[in-house]
């Protein structure tokens, strides 16, 4: 009775007029992010991230929540029309989507796309509140001790997961580190690699960071990439799915829709891994898996239903730990800790305004993107005809405009032009950004947690073995690296064997 309670409190908080326009903002603007190709939900927060500072607390947070999964519908429109996937987690769509548009079925894929991802979204929710609390009331047994291993953990399953040698990974993760550390020392009080820069005392600020990394980066990449754009020219029509394709697609999301949720609260996972995942379960179970790559309903029902629930299901160790499991969370971590907010499992007794809001409002905004996006259908076939020549520029202005206005800073914005080199030059040589933004949110915690431990325990560092919750954390990192690196070192040893 106390858990309805408290989601009413937050339905309360989220059918506010100011928190209802903001979550529709978000859900409209994630979906119309979620469209164009390029962009992707983790660089639209960084755009939009500075809009956030004018706002209270609540609204900023369900505005970006919106953003997040209202990417995730949107994503799906593209990977059906024209191949091409909006944003990562719709690469999988494509695979059968896109086939059943050259059918002429791009109606009912495009319409399947939605009612799954409602029904993830709605099925998310109620796995959000069911999980969140109990958990919450776990991590009050958290000490520094433990909470230095958790963030170890974060780190280290963010960087196990990286696409590409794990070594380039943890450079990243280092850098973020390093980068992390820039300011005024908490504990002696003196400056850290400031160079003398008053701008530099209070740290680097994370705005030019992320907008150089993910906004202008990415403008550079795709000037030099000429991506051929051909709408389907089928007439979109049948948009509510047959009896058939209810019967072929519901058991398809509902697995999905649990398995995203459970891959989106584990650290380094999300929408994704738990596209693909999906996908590969329904073409295992399928009596039939010769048909998927064909236009199978259910190798889009199924994939769509798990990144929209994975998107619910990694709010959970944002919110309750104070731990973001990948980057577009530590965006989300980053934008709570602006708005002086310090999530964690004193979140829910401290904020439950934000806490039951947020939660509250994606069930809200899953109605929203459910009744916009079916008539609105026609008028994001239109957007995705705007030329990029036109759309690049627009991105630039808003990252000049949105980093400029949070500190009236010029330095800022050489800083913003100086990430977005960097992040050019990282894409360019397959440096992945999420290990070294996770990094850079966390290290000061992190810093924080490792000498707040060592203060209280006289600076002996077996304390973190010695508390079993903390061993745990640090064992199973530990194995985490080492299976990683253990095969890297095989491999050079036996190149080196050869060449003697």
């Amino acid at each position: 009775m106390d858990l309805l309670n408290s989601f009413q409190h937050g339905l309360l908080v989220a059918t506010q007029l100011q928190n209802l326009f903001f979550c529709f903002l978000g859900v409209l603007g994630g979906t119309f992010i979620g469209v164009l190709p390029g962009i992707g939900p983790l660089g639209a927060i960084a755009l939009l991230l500075p809009s956030t500072f004018f706002m209270s607390p609540v609204a900023a947070m369900i505005m970006l929540a919106g953003i997040y999964y209202g990417a995730m519908y949107g994503g799906s429109t593209t990977s059906i029309l024209l191949n091409i996937p909006g944003e990562a987690a719709s690469v999988v769509t494509c695979i059968d989507g896109y086939q059943m548009g050259k059918k002429g079925r791009a109606g009912p894929a495009l319409g399947i796309c939605a009612f799954g991802s409602f029904i993830a979204g709605t099925i998310g929710v109620i796995l959000l509140l069911s999980v969140a609390p109990p958990l919450a009331r776990f991590a009050l047994r958290f000490g520094p001790p433990e909470y230095f291993s958790l963030m170890l953990l974060g780190l280290t399953v963010l960087v196990y997961l990286a696409n590409g040698p794990i070594i380039k990974a943890l450079m990243m993760a280092a850098l973020g580190l390093i980068l992390g550390v820039i300011g005024t020392d908490l504990i002696t009080g003196r400056p850290r690699f400031t160079f003398g820069l008053i701008e530099l005392e209070d740290g680097l600020n994370i705005i030019p960071v992320v907008m150089g990394l993910f906004g202008v980066s990415e403008v550079l990449i795709n000037i030099e990439i000429v991506i051929k754009r051909h709408v389907s020219k089928t007439k979109i029509k049948g948009l509510l799915p047959s009896l058939q394709d209810w019967k072929d697609s519901i058991k398809p999301i509902f697995r999905g829709s649990f398995l995203g949720f459970f891959l989106g609260t584990l650290p380094g996972g999300g929408a994704l891994i738990a596209s693909f995942a999906s996908y590969a379960m329904e073409k295992k179970l399928s009596k039939h898996p010769e048909k998927f790559g064909t236009g199978a309903i259910e190798g889009v029902a199924g994939p769509e239903s798990a990144n929209n629930s994975a998107s619910q299901g990694a709010f959970i160790p944002l919110l309750t730990l104070g731990i973001p499991n990948n980057a577009v969370m530590a965006l989300m971590l980053g934008a709570l800790i602006i708005h002086g907010v310090q999530p964690g499992p004193l979140l829910m007794k401290e904020e439950p305004d934000i806490f039951w809001g947020v939660i509250a409002s994606m069930y809200i905004g899953n109605i929203m993107l459910l009744v916009l996006n079916l008539p609105l259908i026609g008028m994001w076939v239109q957007v995705l005809k705007i030329p990029y020549r036109i759309l690049f520029p627009l991105i630039l202005l808003f990252c000049f405009i949105g980093v400029y206005s949070v500190k009236n800073s010029i330095l800022d914005l050489w800083f913003m032009i100086g990430f977005g080199v960097l992040g050019y030059l990282m894409k360019k040589f397959e440096y992945e950004m999420a290990p070294l933004v996770l990094a850079l949110i966390l290290g000061p915690m992190f810093e924080n947690a490792l000498r707040q431990s060592m203060i209280l325990f006289d600076g002996n560092p077996i304390v973190f073995l010695t508390r079993p919750i903390s061993a745990f954390f640090i064992l199973f990192s530990a194995a985490l690296l080492l299976s990683t690196l253990v095969p890297w070192i095989k491999e050079r040893k036996h190149l080196l064997t050869e060449e003697v």
